[in-house]
């Protein structure tokens, strides 16, 4: 295209616009007419200009950087290419949002922050698409539709709720280790940039022998862990909505790239059959002292999206973008996820959205899907769009192969075998420092006093005793409720 073309204003096809301040209208008073093709386009563009908003995880903001590996002993683990050796870098997007609020919402809020890394590795993306904590509300994706809608708006009010909130966690015990996490300090974090991210799920990984090991994903900011208190939280919702957007946006301006630690704990593959947890219930952690964190790599943030719309708000993330080395593990919760976050971006943004550029794969993408809405590419030209086939088009190889996985027992509706949900909450309240737990019951009975129902504040209560009586005594003293006699210790 020629500089002077360039500067020329054109119709999405291209055609030269004659006039961008009138409409063309039977006269100067007369009805607009039908033919003006540019006043419909530019009308019809404008109403379609906002695509669906994420049901989860609207507001957000984003960055590009790279991924570069530090230790070269990880491939024992991982035939993951990506991961093959100390000093190999590949390039990542990377969103960061809230979970419960609108795209207009505040940054913030007590709230999970998202932590979603999309890796362009030679052998396509890889996705790990996890929070700022290492665990979650539920362990079974069959509840989250509901989990959700309680941290949404009332249907008849049209107002956030906290009778919903409150009676879905203290419905729902396994709640219980997530809600001390975020109604402590790290529940409010100072910026984006001062924040762990958290793969949460236990994955699969599997090196070039066949041996396959678990793993978890800890992504430890090297500014630090950083809170701010309640009252600043708020005060900032009100002046700056977009204050942890702006922070992040200006931090990698201004050449003050942010940049995380990745480390992993490996979990040898039999103990998920013995270990005291179970190792793939995203409720609960595993023990650092039983499985010590390895380092992998180191993640730095270098450059700002060029247009917000094109690489932050299309970025499409999903779980089930494996590499070969990496798989799923039989958590529910993530095998709900493999499907559900593909599912609603072909919702939300079409059955194409991975030739989006921020969402397109440097390795490239050979398959036969074909067609679609907003088909970006050649679509398969005229190659055949079926396989097997004899016309030498692309098969399947060995190295995309999962590592077996053994099943038993019935095909049933069953729960985890472990209902412990006390445990590891009480085991974090108790590390809590005197001054963070005081600003955890605050918070929390902050939270429980706008509840309507006495029936659940006391059961939410019965779960704080549970986990630590002085944890419940606290609470419930706060809310000036008699504590259970069942509870007293």
């Amino acid at each position: 295209m020629s500089e002077d073309n360039r500067r020329n204003l054109t119709t999405g096809s291209g055609q030269p616009v004659g006039d961008n301040q009138h409409s063309i209208t039977a006269g100067s008073r007369g009805p607009t007419v039908i033919q003006d093709v540019h006043l419909l386009e530019k009308l019809a563009h404008f109403n379609r200009e906002r695509i669906p908003e994420r049901v989860v995880h609207a507001k957000g903001a984003g960055a590009h950087g790279y991924f570069e590996v530090t230790n070269d002993e990880i491939s024992k683990y991982t035939k993951a290419d990506f991961l093959s050796e100390a000093g190999k870098t590949t390039p990542m997007f990377i969103r960061f949002s809230t979970v419960a609020g609108e795209a207009g919402s505040a940054d913030t809020v007590r709230d999970p922050r998202g932590f979603a890394v999309k890796f362009y590795t030679e052998e396509g993306n890889y996705d790990l698409v996890g929070n700022n904590t290492p665990i979650f509300f539920i362990r079974d994706a069959i509840k989250f539709p509901d989990f959700i809608h309680t941290q949404k708006r009332d249907p008849r009010t049209h107002l956030k709720d906290p009778n919903m909130v409150w009676d879905f966690w203290s419905l729902s015990p396994e709640s219980l280790h997530q809600v001390t996490y975020l109604h402590g300090d790290r529940g409010l974090p100072a910026t984006y940039r001062h924040m762990n991210g958290y793969g949460s799920h236990t994955f699969k990984w599997v090196n070039e022998d066949g041996e396959a090991f678990w793993v978890k994903y800890h992504f430890i900011s090297e500014q630090g862990v950083k809170s701010l208190d309640q009252a600043t939280f708020d005060k900032i919702a009100g002046e700056n909505p977009d204050y942890h957007t702006e922070d992040l946006f200006n931090a990698i301006e201004d050449g003050d790239f942010p940049s995380w630690k990745l480390y992993v704990q490996i979990i040898p593959y039999e103990d998920y059959k013995h270990h005291k947890w179970d190792i793939f219930d995203v409720t609960k952690t595993v023990p650092k002292d039983e499985y010590p964190r390895i380092e992998v790599g180191r993640m730095v943030l270098n450059k700002n999206p060029e247009n917000y719309f094109a690489e932050v708000e299309q970025a499409a993330f999903s779980p089930g973008h494996f590499v070969p080395g990496i798989e799923a593990s039989p958590d529910k919760m993530l095998q709900g996820r493999l499907f559900a976050y593909s599912d609603a971006h072909r919702y939300r943004v079409g059955a194409n959205h991975e030739q989006i550029p921020v969402n397109r794969p440097v390795s490239g993408a050979n398959n036969y899907q074909r067609d679609g809405f907003m088909r970006t590419d050649g679509n398969g030209g005229g190659s055949v769009n079926y396989e097997p086939n004899s016309f030498d088009g692309p098969s399947e190889t060995d190295r995309g192969r999962i590592d077996p996985f053994e099943v038993e027992g019935q095909a049933d509706s069953v729960n985890y075998d472990s209902e412990d949900h006390y445990t590891q909450a009480g085991d974090l309240y108790r590390l809590m420092a005197d001054d963070e737990k005081d600003r955890l019951i605050e918070a929390i009975v902050g939270d429980l006093k706008a509840v309507k129902k006495d029936e659940i504040k006391l059961r939410q209560i019965k779960h704080f005793y549970k986990a630590d009586p002085d944890y419940g005594r606290r609470v419930a003293e706060g809310l000036g409720l008699q504590v259970p006699e069942e509870q007293e210790v």
